[in-house]
């Protein structure tokens, strides 16, 4: 049986494939940090040093030089996530919350969310810069729609704001992200 020699650089699957630059977007390359602009804006990430990214024929290329495994996985994380940068300032992304439960309650005061999640007193989280909110006015202020083109901040952003409140598996009271199942257990009267 033959031995895999842990010096030779493997590639990734997703990592080798060249990342196409859409219209209107622009990357520069200086050392290991690399910018993207786009008109949703403008990213800027500094990867590894044993990672290189490359401008060519308007598309990014990315190649490692890590040996062994290393070397496929810091490939194809650099890829996705200069994939994620582009996507982001291109189109964007956006996340939406629900609040289930009686009394539940977002609004929008400034750049600050005030929450009324069943507790004693309000929550109150100010919006990081660079994720927007907007309460959808015919939700009565359980709709909280959150919008970003850096993808990691918006869901850390919506994660934060979900653990306020996390679903509850008896009554499905909390906050949730749109389109999340809850396993709904039956309680002690359910048989």
């Amino acid at each position: 049986m033959a031995t895999k020699d842990k010096t030779t650089v493997r590639t990734s699957r997703i990592g080798k494939r060249p990342l196409p630059l859409p219209k209107g977007v622009t990357a520069t390359i200086s050392g290991t940090k690399v910018e993207v602009k786009g008109p949703k804006g403008a990213l800027a990430r500094t990867f590894p040093e044993n990672v290189g990214v490359t401008l060519a024929e308007a598309a990014l290329h990315v190649t490692s030089s890590a040996p062994g495994r290393d070397g496929a996985r810091l490939q194809g994380m650099a890829r996705a996530l200069l994939g994620n940068m582009v996507q982001g300032v291109t189109a964007g992304y956006e996340r939406t919350l629900e609040l289930h439960g009686t009394g539940y309650r977002c609004e929008l005061k400034g750049k600050a969310l005030h929450f009324a999640l069943g507790y004693s007193h309000p929550i109150v989280f100010d919006v990081p810069t660079g994720v927007s909110a907007v309460v959808a006015p015919e939700s009565k202020g359980t709709v909280l729609v959150l919008a970003s083109n850096d993808k990691a901040l918006l869901g850390q952003t919506a994660a934060t704001i979900r653990g306020f409140r996390e679903p509850e598996p008896y009554g499905g009271k909390g906050v949730r992200y749109r389109g999340e199942r809850v396993r709904e257990k039956a309680g002690k009267t359910g048989k």
